[in-house]
C-alpha cells in the first residue's frame, strides 16, 4: 500500500472512530462542541498532512509507524491507549488550547523531519535546535499534552479531567526513555542538553 493510501486510511479510520467516541456518548448528533471538535482535529490535520506529503513524504511514512521496537515504549502504550480511549469517552474540550497544541505539534513536525511517531535513531540524523526546540526539547509532548488535557475542558465534561490528568505521567515516562535513547544514540544531543535546558515546559521542567 503506498504512503498516499496508507494516510487516505489513517484519516478515515480515524475520524470514524474519533467520531463515535464523541457522538455516541452525546446521543445526539446535534452537539455543536462534538463538530468543533471533529472540524479542530481533522481539517488543520489533513491540510498539513497533505502539505507535508508533497514536501517530504519520508516525514509523513515516519509517522505512519506505530510499531515501537523498543521494551518499555510498547509497555506504555499498552497503558496509555486504554486510558486515552476512557478518558476521551467521558470528554469535552477548551478549543483554542486544544488548536494550539495540534499546531504546535504541526510546528514540530514542519522544523523536524526526523519526529517519527516511534521512538529512533535514524542514520544521518541529526539535532534539531531551531523553533520550538530552542525553547524546550520536547515540544512535540508539550503540543500532545495541551491537547489532551484540554478536551474535557473544551468538551464541556470536567468528570473527564482527571482521567486525562493521567496521561501526564505517561507521556513523562515515554519523554524520559527518549531522553535515555538520544543521549546514548544521537551525535550532538548532550552539547543540545547543556544549551536547551527545560524539557517539557519552558521555565518550570
Amino acid at each position: 500500500m503506498s504512503i498516499g493510501s496508507k494516510l487516505v486510511m489513517r484519516f478515515s479510520v480515524g475520524l470514524i472512530l474519533v467520531a463515535a467516541l464523541v457522538f455516541v456518548p452525546a446521543g445526539t448528533w446535534r452537539y455543536w462542541q462534538g463538530w468543533v471538535y471533529l472540524a479542530l482535529f481533522f481539517v488543520p490535520g489533513v491540510t498539513l498532512s497533505l502539505y507535508l506529503y508533497r514536501r517530504d513524504p519520508q516525514l509523513i511514512e515516519r509517522r505512519l509507524q506505530s510499531k515501537e521496537k523498543i521494551r518499555d515504549q510498547r509497555l506504555l502504550l499498552r497503558v496509555l491507549k486504554p486510558v486515552f480511549v476512557v478518558a476521551f469517552l467521558l470528554a469535552v474540550v477548551s478549543q483554542a488550547v486544544f488548536l494550539g497544541g495540534l499546531l504546535l505539534a504541526f510546528w514540530v513536525m514542519k522544523v523536524n523531519r526526523y519526529a517519527s511517531r516511534t521512538i529512533q535513531v535514524e542514520a544521518g540524523q541529526t539535532v534539531i535546535s531551531s523553533g520550538p526546540y530552542a525553547v524546550v526539547r520536547h515540544p512535540m509532548y508539550s503540543g500532545s499534552i495541551l491537547m489532551w488535557i484540554s478536551t474535557p475542558l473544551a468538551l464541556g465534561s470536567y468528570v473527564a479531567l482527571p482521567a486525562f490528568a493521567v496521561l501526564i505521567p505517561l507521556y513523562v515516562l515515554r519523554l524520559l526513555n527518549e531522553e535515555k535513547v538520544f543521549r546514548q544514540e544521537l551525535p550532538g544531543y548532550l552539547e543540545y542538553c547543556a544549551r536547551t535546558r527545560f524539557l517539557l515546559v519552558p521555565r518550570v521542567w
